[in-house]
């Protein structure tokens, strides 16, 4: 067990690499209910959400969900999170624990021009994130009443599930197939000890943060406060296609100004060839030995088997190819540029 933005977690259950390969070959479940859920509801929700993020959720119908950064003035990403429009003028905003009170007042501060009420409501749900190839061969002998074939990525529906309306999403942090279900506290133990049945029935297991981790990482999912933050903007993170720039948002001028200068820096897939794993802010040097960048991510990778990392590169670094020397504990460590994500899974997608 270990701490993390207030609450008790486990970090694993039997071992990291054991759960991130069940997760990567069969099922694992995860308790993640130190998420935060914030919702933005009345008349004018959907012009202040446009107005609050990078993405547009005009497209969004009910039933759908987006993933987005959220803004500074100076296009710094406050967090990173998914919208979820439960109905014409009513959202929910799952974002990062760590962030949840800080995102809370950011979007309770600049709604107030808007015909809208905020609410941090993360109390009241708990989240069970059930992941891998084998989840809905599994989850649809559990949920009976609806069609998981039929059940589209990036979409969620309201079901009743042991006597209480819960929301179920097609989602996940891992890069492959899953399911996320909200509930209730009162029925989420009945509900894990169902799950954690079916996930013993293909050889599947409980998982922690540990495995989170690496699982996300293999796919090149960014975590907040490694990867990004507010000193990093969307174009400097690769996620340009989280950014509608047809609409008014926070950190939209400083963002097309940005982008008119041309990103002086980029987050890049780097290979490290050596034994040695690099971390979070160990220097990313040129062969000139010039400072060109840090990493943000990195480990040896359990599916992959290689040593891999995410960084932020000078743009005369950043191409597929280009090589570089990290440096990890006095040692010099030879590396390149590499496409990313690293590893696709099972993860649906309706493109």
């Amino acid at each position: 067990m270990g701490e993390f933005a207030g609450w008790e977690l486990p970090l694993w259950y039997t071992s990291i690499i054991d759960e991130h390969k069940a997760v990567r070959e069969n099922v694992g479940i995860f308790d993640v209910s130190h998420m935060g859920e914030l919702f933005v509801e009345g008349r004018e929700a959907e012009s202040c959400l446009n107005y609050l993020i990078t993405n547009n959720v005009s497209k969004l119908e009910v039933g759908d969900i987006l993933y987005s950064p959220m803004c500074n003035e100076q296009g710094g990403i406050i967090d990173d999170l998914l919208v979820y429009r439960i109905s014409t003028d009513s959202f929910m905003l799952v974002v990062n624990a760590s962030n949840t009170d800080k995102d809370f007042n950011w979007v309770v501060n600049n709604s107030k021009t808007f015909d809208v009420e905020v609410s941090n409501k993360s109390h009241e749900y708990s989240l069970i994130s059930f992941q891998g190839p084998k989840v809905q061969e599994q989850l649809q002998k559990y949920l009976k009443e609806i069609d998981l074939e039929k059940f589209n990525y990036f979409t969620f529906k309201e079901i009743e599930l042991e006597g209480e309306n819960v929301l179920i999403s097609r989602t996940g942090y891992t890069g492959e197939d899953g399911f996320e279900i909200y509930l209730s506290p009162k029925i989420v133990v009945k509900v894990w000890d169902n799950l954690i049945n079916l996930t013993r029935e293909v050889d599947g297991k409980p998982c922690g943060l540990g495995s989170r981790d690496t699982l996300r990482f293999e796919a090149k999912l960014l975590l907040y406060g490694n990867d990004i933050d507010e000193t990093t903007t969307p174009l400097e993170a690769n996620i340009k296609w989280t950014i509608d720039f047809s609409k008014d948002f926070i950190g939209k001028g400083a963002l097309l100004s940005q982008m008119e200068e041309g990103i002086k820096r980029k987050l890049v897939g780097i290979e490290i060839f050596d034994k040695m794993p690099v971390r979070h802010g160990n220097e990313i040097y040129n062969n000139n030995d010039e400072n060109i960048g840090y990493v943000t991510s990195g480990l040896k990778s359990p599916t992959l088997n290689k040593n891999l990392a995410l960084g932020y590169v000078s743009i005369p670094y950043s191409s597929i190819g280009s090589k570089l020397t990290i440096i990890n504990r006095n040692k010099r460590l030879s590396a390149q540029v590499v496409k990313t994500p690293f590893y696709r899974g099972s993860v649906k997608s309706n493109k």
